[in-house]
This record gives C-alpha cells, sequence and structure tokens, in this order.
C-alpha cells in the first residue's frame, strides 16, 4: 500500500465500537439546533463520515496514520469503492476542509450551507453504512 495507509489483521471488534460510536453522535445531532448550530453540526457530520470509512478501512486490514490521515481514507475509499462517484469524494473532501477551518480558524458554515447539503451527507452515511453491515 502506499504511504500513510498500514496493512493489518481486520479488527471486527474495533470496527463495531466506532460504529456504535457513530450511531451515538448521529443522536447527537439529532439533538443540535442546526439553524443555531451549523458548524457544529457539519463537524460532527464530517466526524461521522470519516469514522464510517475507518471502520471500512479496519474491516478491509488497514489503517492510516500520521499527516494526511484523513485524506488517505478519503483516497482509499475513492480507489477501493466504485459506489462513491466523483461528487462524493468532493463533498467528503470539502467537509474535510470546512472542518478543519472549524477546528483551527474559528470558521463559521450558515444554516443554508447545511440545509444544501444534508441530503447527500445523509446518503454517504447510508452507503458508507450499507458496505459496512455487508462486511459485518
Amino acid at each position: 500500500m502506499e504511504e500513510g495507509i498500514i496493512k493489518t489483521a481486520p479488527d471486527i471488534e474495533k470496527a463495531k465500537s466506532i460504529l456504535k460510536m457513530v450511531e451515538t453522535t448521529l443522536e447527537l445531532i439529532d439533538t443540535i439546533d442546526s439553524k443555531k448550530f451549523a458548524s457544529h453540526v457539519i463537524k460532527e457530520y464530517y466526524e461521522v463520515i470519516r469514522e464510517l470509512i475507518t471502520v471500512i478501512l479496519l474491516l478491509d486490514g488497514y489503517k492510516t496514520h500520521g499527516e494526511g490521515a484523513h485524506k488517505k481514507l478519503i483516497e482509499y475509499i475513492e480507489k477501493n469503492y466504485a459506489e462513491f462517484k466523483v461528487h462524493d469524494i468532493t463533498l467528503i473532501d470539502d467537509l474535510r476542509i470546512i472542518r478543519n477551518k472549524i477546528s483551527y480558524n474559528g470558521f463559521f458554515v450558515t444554516d443554508d450551507y447545511l440545509g444544501r447539503k444534508r441530503k447527500d451527507i445523509l446518503m454517504l452515511i447510508d452507503t458508507l453504512r450499507v458496505i459496512i453491515y455487508k462486511k459485518l
């Protein structure tokens, strides 16, 4: 494999544990006032997507590490899972960039952006879950 991705034994227990955390994060998102806290919702959605991709790597027997690990996750699913089209990968990468702006620069997302992207984000999450449940 390439730099930043390490071959490991598949780890089903860790994958299930992360999956459980993802479910609680999705419950948390449902309780957040998305008009008032759009940035927080976007950040949490990105974390859910990142964790689901991490679960796929764990089940495939890989993990990422080091600088650019989040980008490597996105590249991995782009290369290995045809279910994800260019617009899906672009959205995930946009969410990664926005999450970094939120975390490191205090960037604020408008609730309008969230409103326009939520449906696509939820479809991505569903696609990732389907892949995972087929592997479990």
